[in-house]
């Protein structure tokens, strides 16, 4: 983007008193963001109060440093990765947003470019606080829908977002992470490397000018484009009251499915999901359930899952059986399956060594299983 257009699109969003739809509506007005400076203020009146008008009259005295620092940045980012920021309407746009309610006016984006355009994208969003289960269940579905040729949408958050995204860089399909701050900033802190590795491999983008902090109110707007962005939305681990209820709820009313996985009935991280399946959701218990809802077949996956089952691997273990799919002691290891507590900590010992089963604060024990 030139210098005339991105101060026109900064000074517009940032003026004071102009939201989205006001700015949405003088955009539809004048039919360019130049145009809407250019108008005379009493044509500008017919649409916004004096007082917006006024603001917008008015050009920041930083407005020109914030322009600078834009373009830098643009720049900054050489071949690899890509820079951008990209205006509604201009070519690089997505598609998938504009058929949104309210998609974002301007986005910053840096890596593959090329992920927002005519791919097949699915968004995988849940608990910040996941179970192991359930971020290693975010992992497997991403990791088995990258590897059928889904581009995995996400939040950049701690637990199952992260999760998600690990497991898309994995299957080496690309990944995208939305996020609530401006591409100059990473939050949460510790996902510095994971951002970067996103960027490489993937995608980062933003509806938030550079240097825009982690304020709690950004994080729904960050959902809406998440949800936008794909084709359907999948919720792992998701309490009754928290941001992924948010992202499914805005998912359905952009016409998107929403797919959920079922946990323990007496587990708070699978009240959210249980939520979604009463109200419609489809009810998902591995990848190729998610598949089969848009009538694709995935490239290498059944093969992989033949070979699978084929595996000494994958013939049940009865101590798996015993534990089931929730938190369970050692004596109740015992009561189910008649062994001594030495032969079990000996096999759970094994389990835990092949990643099938983790140990939880309390002496307590829970399997873990792939999508």
């Amino acid at each position: 983007m030139e210098r005339p257009e991105l101060e026109a699109w900064l000074r517009l969003l940032e003026a004071p008193g102009v939201g989205r739809a006001t700015a949405r509506r003088l955009l539809s007005a004048f039919g360019s963001v130049e145009a809407v400076f250019d108008a005379p203020s009493a044509v500008r009146q017919e649409l916004v109060s004096g007082a917006v008008d006024h603001a917008l009259s008015i050009a920041p005295v930083s407005l020109s440093a914030r322009v600078d620092e834009a373009l830098d940045w643009q720049r900054g980012g050489g071949e690899t990765p890509c820079r951008a920021i990209i205006p509604i309407g201009d070519s690089a746009y997505p598609r998938q947003l504009l058929d949104t309610a309210d998609p974002p006016l301007l986005l910053y984006a840096q890596g593959t470019l090329d992920l927002l355009q005519d791919v097949k994208a699915i968004a995988i969003v849940g608990s910040r606080n996941p179970t192991p289960q359930g971020a290693q269940t975010a992992h497997d579905f991403a990791r088995s829908l990258g590897d059928a040729g889904w581009v995995i949408v996400s939040g950049l958050a701690l637990g199952v977002d992260a999760a998600a995204h690990e497991g898309a860089l994995a299957s080496g399909q690309g990944t995208i992470a939305v996020v609530g701050t401006g591409l100059d900033r990473v939050y949460p802190k510790r996902h510095l490397d994971l951002a970067h590795r996103i960027s490489r491999a993937g995608l980062l983008l933003s509806e938030f000018s550079l240097g825009t902090p982690p304020l709690a109110a950004h994080f729904p707007m960050r959902n809406r484009v998440i949800a936008g962005l794909t084709q359907g939305t999948l919720v792992v681990e998701a309490a009754l009251q928290s941001g992924s209820l948010i992202t499914a709820r805005l998912a359905t009313e952009a016409g998107r499915d929403v797919f959920a996985v079922p946990g323990p009935i007496h587990s708070p991280q699978s009240r959210g999901c249980h939520a979604l399946i009463k109200q419609g959701a489809k009810l998902v218990e591995t990848a190729q359930d998610v598949l089969d809802e848009f009538d694709l077949l995935p490239r290498g996956l059944m093969q992989s899952h033949e070979a699978s089952e084929s595996s000494p691997a994958s013939v049940t273990d009865p101590l798996l059986e015993a534990l089931g799919y929730e938190l369970v002691s050692l004596d109740a290891l015992v009561a189910r399956t008649g062994w001594s507590a030495q032969d079990i900590n000996v096999k759970l010992l094994d389990l835990e060594l092949s990643g099938r089963v983790a140990r939880r604060p309390g002496q307590l024990f829970q399997r873990i299983e792939s999508a």
